[in-house]
């Protein structure tokens, strides 16, 4: 039921860039974060509760990016009323001196011309004509005015909520790890050796002599727990855009036979596919690294995370988390800022996506749907 819930909160978060209205998206965002508040609530009581978490965080980090979506469309439409509105001064103060000329004359006086009566018919004639296109125009410029008003209502409104969907956020992240630390149900495929481990970092100068070195040590006995195949429509482990695709080279010229995808900060990275876990832990240049194995002599490598989670040899399932990105997660007045500049939220963080079947790289589009 949760995860029900929190897939139609997700493809609702994602729907809302195709509203017309920004105003309408942020509040429609605003509502997700209360579903993702209602998810947390009830996390707890769930009895996969690593699993009810897991969603959560997700339900959060989509209703926090439709928010910040809809609070950048709407700074940016704001900025385009006060323009038309300010190209079009000129003209808006002689509308309004016409309306108030009219509406301050006496009615028998408006029916009067100097010329006689040929005059009063023509000016009355060419006032029916023009009373209509002045209507028109003074309601399409009460219109603009209202839609700026709500934009300045919804932006003053936002700070609670974006405050409250930060915190519901960092609350949903600590019990989530703390759920992590405390699952016993797991299945253990071999058992994790620090000592060992800690040796194969310290004799190994890359990444491709590790994976070799670690697969020989831990599962050369050990039948493949998962049966995953390249089908191409894994979801991402995270949530982020494509930066970097396989072998191309970044901008000092090194070329990595993975991705890379650019997230925000303190993004939940998660298992794709059943697998098993070999390790986690720093690894040469790569910054903190997650090994998983999907199926027999096929590896995946994330890298680049601040906290990782788990403990290696454990059979995990699908959607488990495996770690959280780095970063700071901005406050309230820096979303509010970036947004008010119409600024699009920076992605500051970056994953390294690397798959190795048979112990060579593969084009990891050949697993994951990376668009």
């Amino acid at each position: 039921m949760i995860r029900a819930a929190a897939l139609t909160l997700a493809l609702w978060a994602s729907a809302v860039t195709a509203q017309q209205s920004p105003a309408v998206a942020a509040k429609n965002a605003a509502s997700s974060l209360s579903i993702a508040q209602a998810l947390l609530d009830t996390a707890d009581t769930k009895r996969d509760r690593v699993a009810a978490l897991t969603e959560t965080v997700k339900a959060y980090e989509a209703g926090l990016v439709a928010m910040r979506d809809g609070l950048r469309r709407a700074a940016i439409r704001q900025q385009t009323l006060e323009q038309q509105l300010q190209a079009q001064q000129e003209e808006v103060s002689q509308l309004l001196g016409v309306l108030q000329s009219m509406g301050r004359a006496p009615a028998p006086l408006l029916l009067l011309h100097p010329n006689g009566p040929l005059g009063t018919a023509r000016g009355g004639m060419i006032a029916a004509d023009v009373t209509p296109a002045l209507q028109q125009r003074a309601d399409a410029l009460a219109l603009q005015l209202e839609e700026l008003a709500a934009i300045h209502t919804l932006q003053e409104s936002a700070v609670d909520t974006l405050a409250e969907g930060l915190r519901g956020a960092q609350t949903a992240r600590s019990r989530l790890s703390e759920a992590i630390a405390d699952r016993t149900d797991l299945p253990q495929r071999f058992a994790d050796d620090p000592v060992q481990t800690a040796l194969l970092l310290a004799g190994t100068e890359t990444l491709e002599a590790f994976a070799t070195t670690l697969t020989d040590t831990f599962l050369s006995d050990a039948a493949a727990a998962g049966t995953a195949t390249a089908t191409g429509d894994l979801p991402l482990p995270v949530q982020g855009q494509l930066l970097r695709r396989f072998n191309a080279p970044d901008a000092a010229g090194i070329v990595r036979p993975g991705v890379i995808i650019a997230t925000r900060p303190r993004a939940l990275v998660t298992a794709p596919t059943a697998a098993t876990l070999l390790f986690h832990g720093p690894l040469l240049d790569y910054g903190n690294v997650v090994i998983v194995e999907p199926a027999a002599d096929v590896l995946m490598v994330f890298a680049g995370l601040a906290e990782v989670y788990g403990t290696p040899g454990q059979v995990i399932p699908a959607g488990t988390p495996l770690g959280l990105m780095g970063g700071d997660q901005p406050n309230v007045d820096a979303i509010l800022t970036e947004t008010a500049r119409a600024g699009t939220p920076r992605a500051t963080q970056t994953l390294y996506l690397e798959v190795r079947d048979g112990q060579s790289p593969v084009d990891p589009a050949a697993w994951f749907a990376l668009e």
